[in-house]
């Protein structure tokens, strides 16, 4: 990978841009071969949800992820490189199509800025095969987006990425740059205008309660014969809206009401999103450092502070809930030194949110250069706050138990960079937005000690709050 210096953050030289876009071509004429080139530019500070409504189309992929609490957002928009697999190694096929990706690019601008230069944006489902035909996303999307703009504490970056043969007209593709640059920084006073609408009505499809308690009491009788420790169990409540979904209104809602969360959206470019804002980060490697949370064991907020309070003591003091934190801490951990990484546990708290509170652990640990973010991803995945214990056990016994497709839902999204930086959440809380049709998904985990009504009931108040959130 080559690094050619821009002169300035923003001044670009189209001139020696121009000489420098005619001799990569005339290099992939010699070649037979084809250069992505990704120009990085420090832009002024633009919002990035702003960028995904001006940019998005039904038929093209999209990818938007936003962390509030660590002054972060992204928009991605658009392909040069996609990979679309399923199976079983499907994670080394992303890191092998994100390795011979790497290889043909040429960087140009200021990559030092956060978030500059080449990122790959992924979803993985959580099984590696679709077991329902019409699911609308593939068991594994990775893609190299045309268009990105992030921000990170004020500082908005924005990369072009487009690919450089022997046949492309290099004035059109320097005209094409400064289109989209001239566009972008006239949204820079741009704000997210989005009307209040009182008539949309809606039909919310609830399925029967005891389905769910029904799973419940059959899985813990497993349970206490020790066919497994732990298991997931999700449900799902269907919406139709008199009009379609507006979808930079429900991620503007969800941020407003998560701003501790990971708000995010990604499309199949055939008009459905997946959508949602995850309390829960998978892995985030910055600089070598990883960080990832042990996130299992719930109780809801109080009503008033005294209320909130005895929760969080009970939530804290629970051995059932204590029990089930302790399955996903162990898990984690263990994977983590499977890889030979040296994990180290943090010290235990609350992960408050507006409607719910979580036992939470985070774990760190030095990566070495030679251990791809996507290995980690795929020990890690699907972990027991989202599968159960033991892992194998509670997944077939998830495809017995749940009549819907899983997908997206509790799955990794996320993306990765040239240098092996990323941020992968667990696709949980979330939604599938088709027109003005939507799919909302949540689940609880079910240990020893649990209570079917109880189980329910933290299902439904998770649903509710999505659904609250949406319309």
């Amino acid at each position: 990978m080559t690094i050619s210096p821009c002169r300035s953050s923003f001044f670009i030289d189209y001139q020696d841009l121009h000489q420098l876009l005619l001799a990569i071509q005339k290099k992939c004429y010699e070649n037979n071969s084809q250069q992505i080139f990704s120009i990085s530019l420090n832009i002024d500070l633009i919002e990035p949800l702003i960028v995904l409504d001006k940019f998005a189309e039904v038929n093209v992929l999209n990818f938007y992820f936003e962390n509030r609490s660590n002054g972060e957002a992204i928009a991605a928009i658009d392909s040069i490189a996609k990979l679309e697999i399923s199976g079983k190694d499907r994670f080394t096929k992303a890191e092998h199509f994100i390795k011979d990706c790497l290889k043909n690019v040429i960087n140009f601008g200021d990559i030092h800025q956060p978030f500059a230069g080449t990122h790959f944006f992924c979803s993985f489902s959580f099984f590696d095969q679709l077991h329902q035909v019409g699911y609308p996303f593939p068991p594994a999307t990775i893609f190299l987006p045309k268009l990105q703009v992030a921000v990170k504490n004020d500082c908005c970056t924005l990369v072009i990425n487009t690919i450089i043969d022997s046949s492309v007209n290099i004035q059109n593709i320097i005209q094409d740059i400064k289109t989209k640059i001239k566009i972008i920084q006239s949204l820079r006073n741009g704000s997210i205008n989005i009307e209040f609408d009182s008539n949309k009505l809606f039909n919310i499809n609830i399925e029967n309660s005891d389905r769910y308690k029904y799973s419940v009491l059959s899985v813990l009788k497993k349970i206490q014969i020790k066919q497994l420790k732990k298991i997931v169990l999700a449900d799902t409540l269907d919406v139709k809206a008199s009009k379609p979904f507006n979808l930079i209104k429900s991620l503007n809602n969800l941020r407003e009401f998560y701003p501790n969360c990971y708000v995010f959206s990604t499309s199949n470019g055939q008009g459905q999103n997946f959508i949602g804002a995850s309390p829960e980060r998978l892995i985030s490697i910055h600089q070598q450092q990883l960080i990832t949370d042990a996130l299992a064991g719930s109780a809801p907020r109080g009503k008033t502070s005294t209320e909130d309070a005895v929760n969080a003591d009970k939530l804290i003091n629970s051995i059932k809930e204590k029990h089930e934190h302790k399955l996903v801490l162990d898990f984690i951990t263990q994977h983590l030194s499977q890889l030979g990484l040296f994990p180290q546990v943090l010290a235990p708290r609350l992960r408050q949110l507006s409607n719910i509170q979580h036992l939470w652990t985070p774990i760190t640990a030095v990566v070495p250069s030679n251990i791809h973010p996507l290995k980690i991803v795929s020990k890690l995945h699907p972990t027991p706050a989202v599968a159960g214990a033991d892992r194998d056990i509670a997944c077939a016994e998830i495809r017995r138990y749940e009549s819907f497709e899983r997908g997206l839902y509790a799955a990794p999204l996320g993306w990765v960079d040239a240098e092996g930086n990323c941020e992968f959440i667990v696709g949980i809380r979330s939604a599938l937005i088709d027109s003005d049709r939507a799919r909302l998904y949540a689940g609880a985990g079910i240990v020893a000690g649990s209570d079917p009504d109880k189980e329910f009931a933290e299902v439904q108040l998770k649903l509710q709050a999505l659904l609250k959130a949406l319309v």
